[in-house]
C-alpha cells in the first residue's frame, strides 16, 4: 500500500507539473520526486488529449470540425498553461538563426518572443489545427453518401482517439531525451533541476510501459465497441514511427547546436512529434486517395 501510494503521488505530481489542476494538500512536494514523476508524462498527456476530445465532440454539435478543432485545442493550451507551446517558440527563437551555442541559451532565457519564435509556433498550430479538421471532416465523395451523419460521427470517434494517442506518446519523447542527452544549460540554475539530470533507465522504461498500457487501453476500447481494430494498429503503428523518427531528429539536431537539451527544447520535442504523428495518423485513417 506504500508503494501505491507513492506511485499516486507521483502520478499527481506529474499531473500538477504538466497541467493547471489543482492537487490535494497531502501529496506534499520533494525535488526527488519530480524525476520518478516523468514516468506518468504519457499518462498526463493521454488525459490531456481526452480532455481535448471531449471538448471537440461536445463543440462539433454546435460548429463545423475546424472551429470546434481550434475551440479543443485553446481548452488544452489553457489546461496546460501553454507549457510546451511555450518551450516551442523559445526553442525557434534560439536556434532559428545561425548563432552560437552560448548565444542560443541566452536567446532561450529570454522571455520575449522574436520572429522566429512567432512563425514557428503559429505554423505548427495551423498545421496541427489543418489536420485535426481534416481528419474530422468527410471527404466529397463521402458527403455524396446517404450516410454521411454517420460518417462524421466516425471520423469524429476516429480524430478523438488522434488526439488522446498522440498528446500521450509525444510527452513521452522529452522523457527518452532527458536519457539520451546531457543538460546544455547551465545545471545551477536550472528551474527544475532534477528534470535537469539524466534521467534513470527504470523511469524511461516504465513511461514506456505506461504508453504501451494507454495504448492497450485503446485497442480494448475499439474492439469492446466493434470497431476495426486492425486499422487502429496500423494508425498507432505507423504514427509511433513517425513520432519516434522525430525524436530522434531532435535529439541529433539540440545535440549538435546545443550539446544537448533544455527545457524548451523538450517542450518543442513534444510539440513537434504529436503534430508528426497527428499527420501520419491522418494518412492511415483518412488518406485523399
Amino acid at each position: 500500500m506504500k508503494a501505491l501510494l507513492h506511485e499516486l503521488r507521483l502520478m499527481l505530481i506529474a499531473l500538477q507539473f504538466l497541467t493547471r489542476v489543482p492537487v490535494p494538500a497531502w501529496v506534499g512536494f520533494e525535488p526527488a520526486w519530480l524525476q520518478g514523476c516523468m514516468r506518468y508524462f504519457p499518462l498526463i498527456g493521454a488525459l490531456v488529449g481526452l480532455a481535448g476530445a471531449l471538448v471537440l465532440a461536445a463543440t462539433a454539435f454546435w460548429w463545423p470540425p475546424l472551429v470546434a478543432v481550434v475551440l479543443s485545442m485553446a481548452f488544452t493550451v489553457w489546461l496546460t498553461g501553454g507549457f510546451h507551446e511555450d518551450g516551442l517558440a523559445d526553442t525557434c527563437d534560439a536556434l532559428g538563426g545561425s548563432v552560437s551555442r552560448d548565444r542560443a541559451l541566452t536567446i532561450m532565457k529570454d522571455s520575449r518572443i522574436g520572429s522566429y519564435g512567432s512563425l514557428g509556433l503559429i505554423l505548427v498550430l495551423m498545421l496541427k489545427a489543418s489536420v485535426l479538421a481534416s481528419l474530422a471532416s468527410p471527404l466529397f465523395n463521402e458527403l455524396d453518401s446517404a450516410e454521411s451523419s454517420h460518417v462524421r460521427q466516425v471520423l469524429l470517434a476516429w480524430t478523438m482517439m488522434a488526439m488522446i494517442w498522440c498528446h500521450a506518446a509525444s510527452r513521452l519523447v522529452p522523457v527518452c531525451l532527458t536519457r539520451v542527452l546531457p543538460y546544455a544549460g547551465d545545471l545551477d540554475h536550472a528551474k527544475a533541476k532534477p528534470l535537469a539530470m539524466q534521467v534513470s533507465w527504470a523511469n524511461v522504461s516504465a513511461a514506456w510501459l505506461v504508453t504501451g498500457l494507454v495504448a492497450g487501453a485503446m485497442v480494448f476500447w475499439w474492439s469492446y465497441t466493434a470497431w476495426p481494430v486492425g486499422t487502429l494498429l496500423s494508425a498507432l503503428l505507423k504514427s509511433s514511427v513517425v513520432m519516434l523518427l522525430g525524436a530522434a531528429v531532435c535529439a541529433r539536431w539540440f545535440n549538435k547546436r546545443l550539446g544537448g537539451f533544455t527545457g524548451d527544447t523538450l517542450g518543442a520535442s513534444q510539440q513537434l512529434t504529436e503534430v508528426m504523428g497527428l499527420l501520419a495518423w491522418l494518412a492511415v485513417v483518412h488518406p485523399v486517395a
